[in-house]
């Protein structure tokens, strides 16, 4: 299924530069709709924005483009001879100011098509023509201001811009959290429709527990680590915030299961309680991570060393030779587990669509999924001569499957929250030498945590208390 999306957005990024190039290779996609290919091709934009900000992070990049010979100002002349006045300053095309000027750019191109598709109700408003085409103008956009964002002053832009990101990242996990809750109910849903029908209904009821198992295992174990290696001698932070977490999910884990619950919500379960068990204990993890305290906030490396070495976590720390201040820092395990959560989040709310009478969960929208049947009326067929007969599905002539405006708004949101993780929600220091961890950060990671335990409890309690509302 993934792999005919990504061909249906490949060909209409490909088809916008002419038939002559790309009939062959647009003849071979499969039929589909134009509000699902729309939304996997700009996921794509954002992935590779992504790409391009990490690369900007490996160590010595800075030096080895000063080695083209005419590049840099100041870099190696033909030959490595001598110094040149060069091309241009590649001091600014690497480090995390590099990866805030990139996702400065992704954040103002989202910006502006969520202020341009403000209203937009179907496909017929010129509006949504730009939404969904004209691929190789908006790429070209991009481009120039990505170029354009490199141009703009040192100054306050990084301190400015990064608590600007720190704000747009937290709104972005409240988004997460949405797609989260969202997901565990799905899966568990997925799973006992599954069952149902199957005619062995044994293997299913397996399987969900073996997920449920799983999920508490991995929590549990998170939190014995937690205790080990974050919450030990004077960390009292870190103790509070690991055990008020546990408490939480356990306390959560029991509502799930509440006769009254069960009696509103079915298919409510410990599944879905031990995905956002997991999903806490994750955030309480970035949290302490985040601290400016080195004590309290060992690093991958120390607890890596420790483990490997069987010493002490303190010996480890101790022995461990700081890092001289940089201004490209690298990824850790903590960047690397964010940025894989964002995109299973981008890729879910890309690709993921309502059934009739739901609410589409990525804007909040009702929308009708239109079956696959040529003799439906309501489904109009739009096909593309100059690709030999390609078939684009038009859902949207009567309504847009999806607020296009809201769809940019959360994009522009995960811009920043892209430029957070890579750069570990640092603070640049004055002299934007080197990234300082502060405990705005931790505070801002910790009680999104207590945002996803409250979420997730009002979707269990919700009908219970607003009992004159349908939560079919």
């Amino acid at each position: 299924m993934c792999l005919g999306l990504g061909a249906c957005a490949a060909s209409q990024v490909a088809c916008c530069c002419g038939s002559a190039a790309c009939s062959m290779c647009c003849r071979a996609c499969p039929s589909c709709k134009n509000s699902t290919s729309s939304r996997i091709v700009y996921a794509l934009l954002l992935f590779v924005g992504t790409v391009a900000a990490c690369i900007m992070l490996i160590p010595g990049l800075e030096e080895k483009l000063k080695q083209i010979p005419t590049f840099c100002e100041g870099g190696a002349g033909t030959g490595g001879l001598s110094p040149t006045s060069g091309l241009v300053n590649c001091d600014i095309l690497a480090g995390y100011l590099a990866v805030y000027r990139v996702c400065f750019a992704l954040a103002g191109f989202f910006a502006l098509f969520c202020l341009l598709m403000i209203c937009v109700k179907s496909s017929r408003d010129p509006r949504a023509k730009i939404h969904n085409g004209f691929w190789f103008f908006k790429i070209l956009i991009l481009i120039g201001i990505t170029v354009g964002a490199f141009f703009i002053p040192r100054g306050a832009f990084g301190m400015s811009w990064h608590y600007i990101g720190m704000f747009g990242a937290f709104c972005f996990i409240l988004i997460q959290l949405v797609l989260l809750v969202d997901f565990a109910h799905a899966w568990n849903d997925f799973m006992l429709e599954k069952r149902e029908d199957a005619d062995s209904p044994r293997c299913w009821t397996i399987l969900l527990i073996l997920a449920t198992f799983l999920n508490y295992a991995v929590m549990i174990a998170a939190v014995v680590c937690f205790y080990i290696y974050y919450a030990f001698g004077d960390c009292s932070t870190n103790k509070f915030f690991v055990s008020f977490n546990m408490i939480l999910c356990v306390a959560v884990s029991i509502l799930a299961i509440l006769p009254r619950v069960q009696e509103e919500q079915p298919r409510s379960g410990l599944l879905q309680a031990s995905v956002v068990s997991v999903y806490t204990m994750y955030l309480t993890w970035s949290a302490m991570n985040s601290e400016p305290d080195k004590i309290c906030n060992p690093g991958l490396s120390s607890i890596v060393k420790s483990v490997t070495s069987g010493v002490g976590i303190q010996e480890s720390i101790n022995g461990t030779t700081p890092a001289p201040p940089t201004s490209a820092p690298m990824l850790d395990g903590q960047s690397i587990v964010g940025l894989f959560v964002f995109f299973l989040c981008v890729l879910y709310s890309s690709i993921r669509s309502a059934s009739n009478n739901n609410v589409d969960r990525l804007t909040m929208r009702d929308t009708v999924i239109l079956e696959d049947d040529t003799n439906d009326d309501t489904k109009t067929l739009v096909k593309d001569e100059e690709n030999a007969g390609q078939n684009v599905y038009d859902n949207e002539q009567e309504g847009v499957a999806y607020s296009y405006s809201f769809f940019h708004f959360m994009f522009f949101l995960a811009s920043l929250y892209i430029m957070m993780t890579l750069t570990n929600w640092a603070l640049p220091s004055d002299d934007y030498t080197s990234l300082n961890n502060t405990w705005p950060a931790v505070w801002v990671k910790i009680s999104s945590s207590w945002v996803c335990i409250l979420l997730y409890s009002w979707t269990l309690i919700a009908p219970i208390v607003l009992s004159n509302r349908s939560f079919d």
